[in-house]
């Protein structure tokens, strides 16, 4: 029979061990955050496919030793739909189903993780492919999915920019234009200057669009 001290020693172990990994793979997550924040927002788009590629089989290994981990799950999804814009092509409709697969996934495991990040990223994707016969696109659900995004990450950048990116290509002015502006209070992530600077510019000049259309 083992002692209590022994069983102690052994879970304390195991705890240590759970938090280091847990460490790392916030770390190695952190690391595809910021090189594929690199790639977009530095890179022209004819410029971006191999880095991506590389990106993609790093975020791969990422998720294989760290099996359902949604955030893992959910940074390969936006680095293969990603690469399915930067690819073009018939290629770029699998890239995307990977994409929406993964997200899918994340979901699964974790529907709240980086507040709704899956959502949003699925959602974004189901409004820019095409829809049946050729691929899965259909705006009801982007809809849905968007908004299930922006209510579980309030104060998160993307959540705003996407779904204002959808009212205005639905050509739903006022409330793409209060989306915006909501979006554009929300607190700066002095971790990410790239994609706060680059997005924040993007849906400033969305909103002097939009306003010029009400």
């Amino acid at each position: 029979m083992k002692s209590p001290s022994l069983v102690a020693a052994a879970c304390l172990a195991a705890i240590l061990f759970a938090s280091i990994s847990q460490a790392d793979v916030v770390s190695d997550v952190a690391g595809l955050r910021s090189e594929w924040d690199q790639i977009n927002f530095t890179m022209k788009k004819e410029e971006q496919a191999k880095p991506l590629e590389n990106l993609i089989a790093r975020a791969h290994a990422v998720s294989q030793a760290n099996p359902g981990n949604a955030p893992a799950l959910i940074w390969e999804g936006i680095i293969h739909a990603t690469y399915a814009g930067a690819k073009g092509g018939l290629g770029a409709l699998g890239e995307c189903k990977t994409a929406k697969a993964l997200f899918e996934q994340a979901i699964a495991v974790d529907p709240n993780a980086l507040a709704g990040a899956a959502w949003t990223s699925a959602g974004s994707l189901y409004y820019q492919v095409p829809g049946w016969p050729v691929g899965f696109g259909d705006d009801e659900k982007a809809e849905q999915m968007l908004k299930k995004g922006l209510e579980l990450g309030p104060q998160d950048l993307d959540a705003h920019y996407f779904y204002a990116d959808f009212l205005i290509k639905q050509e739903r002015w006022q409330e793409a234009v209060n989306i915006l502006q909501r979006g554009l209070a929300t607190p700066q992530d002095p971790q990410r200057p790239l994609f706060q600077q680059a997005r924040r510019e993007r849906m400033a000049n969305m909103l002097n669009t939009a306003k010029g259309k009400l």
